[in-house]
């Protein structure tokens, strides 16, 4: 079953280029995206079985070596979080915002992955790194009760790691800014 991502963030452009090829050639997996991003650094996204996901990335710790800012590897994850990292989400009415902003790119997905398995929320987007200094953030929608559930589930996470840069909850948005969420 294809429902397992992994994710690897290296602080060299040129071994991140290297070690995504490496990546698809060691093992069966789909690659999601491979770009440089803030500030100066290479992320790779895959996705596949658990097994292949698992080989790819320990391949890529071997290659990348010190190389390494961080990795993951989320088996079962979310539906939601594909559409919400390429920004292609199909959230239809906005709700409640939550809104949950990162220093880390891995442990900000691990976070929404977590978010929207704690309750019924959507995730409207989730941005790494890219044009934003290397944070990354994303946003879900729901009821007040499920974004609040949510929003302590994955901040949790993130405080784990020592990321967290700052959270909120907007209960009731202005119809203006829902619109460009949309």
């Amino acid at each position: 079953m294809i429902n397992t991502i992994g994710f690897i963030e290296l602080n060299s452009i040129a071994k991140g280029i290297e070690v995504a090829d490496h990546m698809l050639k060691v093992a069966n997996v789909q690659l999601m995206f491979s770009t440089a991003t803030c500030p100066g650094k290479y992320i790779t996204l895959i996705y596949g079985d658990v097994g292949s996901v698992e080989n790819s990335i320990a391949a890529a710790k071997i290659l990348g070596g010190e190389f390494i800012i961080d990795d993951l590897m989320i088996p079962n994850v979310d539906e939601q979080i594909f559409p919400a990292i390429t920004g292609s989400s199909n959230v239809k009415k906005i709700g409640a915002i939550g809104v949950i902003e990162s220093l880390a790119m891995a442990s900000l997905i691990v976070a929404a992955d977590t978010c929207v398995k704690a309750s019924g929320v959507e995730l409207v987007e989730l941005r790494l790194g890219s044009g934003i200094g290397g944070k990354s953030y994303l946003v879900m929608t729901g009821d007040v009760s499920e974004v609040d559930a949510s929003m302590e589930a994955g901040v949790a996470v993130i405080k784990e790691s020592g990321n967290i840069v700052y959270y909120t909850i907007i209960p009731s948005p202005h119809k203006d800014f829902k619109n460009t969420l949309l």
